[in-house]
């Protein structure tokens, strides 16, 4: 009983850092450790500065004509990516310059695996999953690409902390971009629906798109399982040879613990080797995962929380994002890209 109450007491502690009358009930030791994170974040953003003014990444990055043939596989977000042609094309459509975050990496990923497979282009049919307010349906609107948007139900309990953070869509407004093709067209390719991702509609699974994706969703479902269904479940949208692209957390300590359980949880290599053989039985193929960690000093600059940048004491510090730590793990991103099969189970 009374570790259950000090464990009560420290997670409450945790939430009220500050009261009235009382002030910062912090420990010195606490404010100590959470201006080491703050130093961290500043050491940080000095090496991501240099890198941009050097031109090889931000705004200074040249920019390619066009897109750049990768030979795209499942692979995990790394420094080099940042500061290559392809990410730069795709993120140049979006409208962000090259930045070490892995956020853009994962929208740039799926813009090229899907444009390697032949699938950016008129006639093409395509299905996003909890697309909130990315630029991704209209960058595929404005290749020709018929998309047929989804996310949560505004009215369910789920989607609450998405809407308050602005990450959550319920219409087509909130996805266009007037850059890249003209709102009458837009309109004519690109439609909503809620959908839970938990549990697909059964019109939706009858093989009728080309190609699927979705952005760091699988991992807030509730559990690693949950995750892995829906991406097994999804491929049931595609037409033979169709393309599904999904991106997740990843746990970089494969061989350590993870999270499996919860509002977020972190995928390792076994869970998608493991995905890979599951679809396979079902007549799919997931392409190799490519899981090194990246020779870059950026690749090995780990992330801190909190992730509100500009509430630091030292002022607005933006450190780069490749690699950040969930309640002590090692986490960046991952992507993977699976070929539908002839048929399904």
């Amino acid at each position: 009983m009374a570790l259950a109450f000090l464990r009560h007491l420290a997670r409450w502690r945790r939430r009220h850092p500050t009261l009235p009358l009382l002030g910062d009930t912090r420990l010195r030791g606490e404010r100590e450790a959470a201006l080491l994170r703050w130093s961290v974040k500043v050491l940080g953003a000095e090496m991501a500065q240099r890198f941009y003014a050097s031109g090889l990444a931000g705004p200074a990055a040249p920019v390619p004509a066009g897109p750049t043939h990768l030979g795209v596989t499942s692979r995990t977000c790394r420094q080099s990516d940042i500061e290559h042609d392809w990410l730069r094309h795709w993120s140049r459509l979006i409208g962000t310059p090259p930045a070490y975050h892995r956020k853009l990496w994962e929208d740039c990923f799926i813009l090229q695996a899907l444009w390697e497979a032949g699938m950016l282009a008129p006639g093409r049919r395509a299905l996003g999953f909890a697309v909130g307010r990315e630029a991704l349906p209209a960058i595929l609107a404005a290749h020709g690409v018929a998309v047929l948007a989804t996310d949560l139900d505004a009215g369910d309990s789920r989607a609450r902390d998405w809407i308050e953070t602005g990450q959550h869509g319920n219409a087509t407004d909130g996805l266009f971009r007037p850059g890249l093709l003209e709102r009458a067209e837009f309109d004519r390719l690109v439609g909503f629906r809620a959908v839970d991702m938990a549990r697909l509609p059964q019109d939706l699974q009858q093989g009728g798109f080309d190609l699927v994706w979705s952005a760091c969703a699988m991992e807030h479902l509730g559990g690693l399982d949950r995750g892995l269904d829906f991406v097994v479940a999804a491929m049931r949208c595609l037409k033979p040879g169709g393309i599904a692209v999904h991106t997740t957390e990843f746990n970089l300590d494969g061989a350590g613990g993870t999270i499996g359980r919860g509002a977020t949880v972190l995928y390792q290599r076994r869970h998608l080797e493991a995905l890979g053989r599951r679809l396979a039985r079902d007549g799919h193929r997931m392409l190799a995962l490519d899981d090194g960690h990246g020779d870059g000093m950026l690749d090995r600059f780990v992330d801190l929380p909190p992730q509100d940048h500009e509430a630091s004491p030292l002022g607005a510090i933006f450190p780069p994002h490749l690699r950040l730590s969930v309640r002590g793990y090692p986490v960046t991103s991952a992507g993977i890209v699976v070929v539908a099969g002839s048929g399904h189970p």
